[in-house]
């Protein structure tokens, strides 16, 4: 996974110039911020998992399918966040920016690719979902649709307006949305059906992905409040806005404690409560660092670690706890 690569620091960080990315495929797959799409595979991976600890098969082409799509879905929501974020100004005046990890791909304002460009690659990469989501749900169940529908909706209203969920000091629940819709979804097409493990299962990881986004707010705050983009931590102020990455943290270990102990999930799920160590130590750094984007890299690495080790596990419990079929 190339985003925890970036967080062990094993790849260079250098903001894009045009030279590097003169093959198109290189610039347009590199547009997509392809190290950050990690979260959505452990996400599909969760549902999947979900599959198997009720010991249903796994169709293996649907599967290949949805997560594909998933990651295409993500992409198209990581380039329209940049365009609408070069529109309204945010990303070119973010001077605080810990690139790779805030302030954007840096592809508009670096010249690698233009505001059009960026906008028709977004929305393409979105209309591309379409006919993927369509045929899933001809093989699955209708209710598909649906899921499909909503994780369209968060992907284009978090950036765009007249929504813009952002600007608004809703993102997180938007991407914790996003994200469950991730899980949901893929277990629907194996399933066909609603079922509540998948959100039991979904909800813990939803939260800690949300928490990448509520911490990656912190250093960008001061080129967003100049924007006009209201977040969360622009609204609260960085001092007030650190306890909200306690409340979702521990919203999302506890959960996993208490679905555990009320045998909603396995058992083996508690494995999920490890990467707890990673959330809490990044906490500890933003209490001290929280007006000081440059010393939070070490809390935003953990950040990503903890919610992609915890999706990992939860979904091999979920797996190894398979019933028998």
């Amino acid at each position: 996974m190339v985003a925890v690569l970036y967080a062990m620091n094993l790849m260079d960080p250098s903001e894009p110039i045009w030279q590097n990315f003169a093959n198109p495929f290189t610039r347009y797959l590199a547009a997509t911020r392809p190290a950050f799409l990690s979260v959505t595979l452990a996400g599909a991976l969760i549902g999947l998992g979900s599959v198997r600890a009720d010991g249903l098969a796994i169709d293996g082409f649907k599967a290949l399918l949805t997560v594909l799509f998933a990651l295409v879905a993500h992409a198209g929501a990581n380039v329209i966040n940049d365009y609408y974020d070069a529109l309204s100004g945010a990303d070119a005046g973010n001077q605080e920016r810990l690139f790779p990890f805030t302030g954007g791909s840096r592809f508009i304002q670096n010249g690698v690719l233009s505001l059009r460009e960026t906008r028709l690659f977004g929305y393409g990469l979105l209309a591309a979902v379409i006919p993927a989501g369509l045929w899933l749900t001809a093989h699955s169940a209708g209710g598909l649709i649906w899921v499909g529908l909503a994780g369209l909706l968060i992907a284009w209203a978090y950036s765009a307006p007249p929504l813009k969920l952002m600007a608004r000091g809703v993102g997180e629940g938007a991407i914790a949305g996003g994200w469950l819709m991730v899980v949901l979804g893929t277990d629907f097409v194996q399933r066909g059906e609603f079922a509540a493990r998948p959100l039991v299962a979904g909800l813990p990881f939803a939260l800690l992905v949300a928490a990448i986004l509520y911490l990656n707010q912190f250093p960008d705050a001061p080129g967003d409040a100049r924007a006009g983009k209201y977040t969360l931590v622009v609204r609260l102020g960085t001092h007030k806005a650190r306890w909200g990455y306690l409340v979702l943290i521990a919203a999302a270990y506890l959960w996993l404690a208490v679905a555990v102990m009320a045998g909603a999930l396995p058992a083996w799920a508690a494995l999920g409560l490890l990467p707890a160590v990673l959330s809490f130590k990044a906490f500890r750094r933003l209490l001290d660092a929280a007006a000081q984007p440059a010393r939070l890299a070490p809390a935003i690495k953990a950040t990503i670690l903890a919610a992609n080790a915890h999706g990992l596990l939860v979904f091999a419990a979920l797996a190894l706890s398979a019933r028998p079929s």
